[in-house]
């Protein structure tokens, strides 16, 4: 079972893919979006949904850490519905707090990325590794 896992922020959102048998994640790219112009990286998600033929999406939602909703959890909500009315797919929702601090400590300590413009690059990717990795290992039917 293939999903595509995402992490949706203002400005990009970073795509991680899992394997065919749902049991790892692996980052894929990150897309500019600019929600100003309602550019949501459609284009961009539907080569992917082309290439990889997921059968679902994990989108994180970014709850505050007393477990209240914010702007950024209707954003991934919102998101969330653009996907389902666009490809039909179902849309799963995985609790996010902390991935982008995760993120930044695996890059630095793990990967030794200590470049702050190339963890730039590459941190919503992570962030959506982990996302959808969390969501892989609570669903795994051992």
């Amino acid at each position: 079972m293939r999903l595509i896992g995402l992490d949706v922020g203002s400005k990009t959102i970073g795509v991680a893919i899992s394997d065919e048998l749902g049991i790892s994640a692996q980052k894929l790219e990150t897309i500019a979006i600019d929600e100003t112009r309602h550019n949501f990286g459609m284009r961009s998600l539907k080569k992917i949904v082309r290439e990889y033929n997921p059968e679902a999406f994990v989108l994180g939602l970014p709850k505050n850490m007393d477990g209240s909703s914010g702007v950024a959890v209707e954003r991934s909500k919102a998101m969330g519905e653009r996907l389902k009315a666009k490809f039909g797919l179902p849309i799963y929702y995985c609790d996010e707090r902390l991935t982008t601090i995760e993120s930044k400590r695996v890059l630095v300590e793990e990967a030794g990325v200590h470049d702050r413009k190339k963890r730039k690059e590459v941190i919503d990717q992570m962030a959506a590794v982990l996302i959808l990795q969390t969501y892989l290992d609570l669903n795994r039917k051992d």
